[in-house]
């Protein structure tokens, strides 16, 4: 029974040797499966439990949420790339009673861009001004953000918009509590252009 436990324990140090120290086209592919697996099955499914979210990771997919400016500026959030985008926008939010030192305050406020990856929380209640992962019965969840929110027979009603839309789309006039996936609480910025790139060259063989 040793011997067998042994032999086991070598030929997984082998294959792990041969895994990261091979340079052949095989050990990459392998590689690659066993990160995904790793990713899909361990990781995604832990960081959901600790963030209480089935979404804990989204990609942004489009730029809906893009803003006037500089990469550097967006991202940091800096005064300058915020008043840009409010200048050209201001007048839609204040028509809705939203004013500029209420927007000033809004988490992530000079928006995100395409392959930005978003940490999503499912903790706590959604505010006017907070970014939100919501279903809406398409293809894939929406990342907007709130700018009403209001009570009908008892229950709570949230409407968003997209930073960089002229206007709200409607299926986001009126979304219920239990339709929210999350808030967004981080931004990575960039980094999901490794999945758009990737489900864009499985798309081409699929077409």
């Amino acid at each position: 029974m040793n011997m067998e436990l042994k032999e086991i324990k070598e030929n997984i140090k082998k294959f792990f040797t041969w895994l990261w120290k091979s340079d052949s086209v095989l050990s990459w592919i392998v590689s690659l499966i066993l990160a995904f697996l790793i990713v899909r099955f361990i990781f995604f499914p832990l960081l959901s439990l600790i963030l209480g979210t089935s979404l804990p990771l989204v990609v942004v997919e489009s730029s809906s949420m893009s803003h006037p400016g500089g990469f550097i500026g967006n991202t940091l959030g800096l005064q300058g790339s915020f008043d840009t985008w409010w200048l050209q926008v201001h007048d839609w939010y204040e028509e809705r009673n939203i004013t500029e030192q209420e927007a000033e305050k809004w988490k992530m406020r000079t928006g995100m861009e395409k392959g930005d990856i978003i940490v999503v929380s499912g903790y706590g209640k959604p505010k006017i001004g907070d970014i939100i992962i919501f279903n809406a019965n398409q293809a894939h969840p929406i990342i907007h953000r709130i700018i009403n929110k209001t009570t009908i027979n008892n229950q709570v009603i949230y409407s968003t918009k997209g930073d960089n839309n002229p206007e709200q789309l409607y299926v986001e006039k009126q979304i219920p509590e239990d339709a929210i996936v999350g808030k967004a609480v981080f931004k990575i910025p960039k980094l999901g252009w490794i999945k758009l790139i990737f489900v864009n060259i499985i798309n081409l063989f699929r077409s």
